[in-house]
């Protein structure tokens, strides 16, 4: 058990440090993280097999729970020629990069780039389109209002309006009437200085 968790321990620590590498920009770095994370994959491969036992096509008449589980070692040998493969296909990038920009750094791809940008723009859209459509509203609401203002003050100058007419008529009405009152009193007026008078001539003639 323990020698299981020693592979386990092993393998996890290749395949972290591998993943570290494989997140910096030279290709060197990044082909040592691809072997170190091959090796570290193997390892946690192994640690499947169980506990150390006999070759079971080495020695006839053994039981199958003294034999050692063959395929994570036939999973392993496959892996290991394919981290080959891959290892010479890098270390042959790293040189032909070095070759051509003297540096085997990895360079910003400018698709990556481009759809990043791009992704910021329709952010940036998105925001701008939100924020314009909330100062329509407002813009809206605030013209709403004014209409509401004017309407209020359209109504308020009617009905101004309709008082004004009221008091002119009010006004006019008053005066007739006084106008006629005075008439009234004009004539009352007459009338009892021609009574006198008459009251005056018969008086004389009696």
């Amino acid at each position: 058990m323990s020698e299981t968790v020693a592979v386990v321990l092993a393998g996890g620590t290749l395949f972290g440090a591998g993943t570290v590498l494989l997140l910096t920009r030279p290709l060197t770095r990044i082909l040592l993280g691809v072997v170190l994370l091959g090796n570290g994959v193997n390892l946690l491969i192994l640690s499947t097999a169980g506990p150390a036992g006999e070759a079971p096509l080495l020695y006839g008449g053994l039981l199958p729970e003294d034999m050692t589980d063959p395929l994570p070692e036939a999973f392993i040998l496959t892996a290991i020629v394919i981290t080959l493969a891959l290892t010479a296909f890098l270390a042959t990038l790293a040189y032909r990069a070095w070759q051509v920009s003297g540096t085997d750094d990895v360079q910003d791809d400018v698709e990556d780039v481009r759809v990043a940008r791009r992704a910021d723009y329709v952010e940036e859209r998105d925001r701008l389109r939100a924020t314009y459509r909330e100062r329509r509203e407002a813009y809206r609401a605030l013209l709403h209002a004014e209409e509401e203002e004017q309407a209020r003050q359209v109504r308020a100058y009617r009905q101004l309006g309709k008082a004004r007419a009221q008091y002119r008529e009010a006004r006019r009405r008053a005066r007739e009437e006084i106008r006629t009152d005075r008439a009234r009193q004009a004539r009352a007026e007459e009338n009892t200085e021609e009574d006198d008078l008459w009251e005056t001539i018969l008086g004389a003639d009696r």
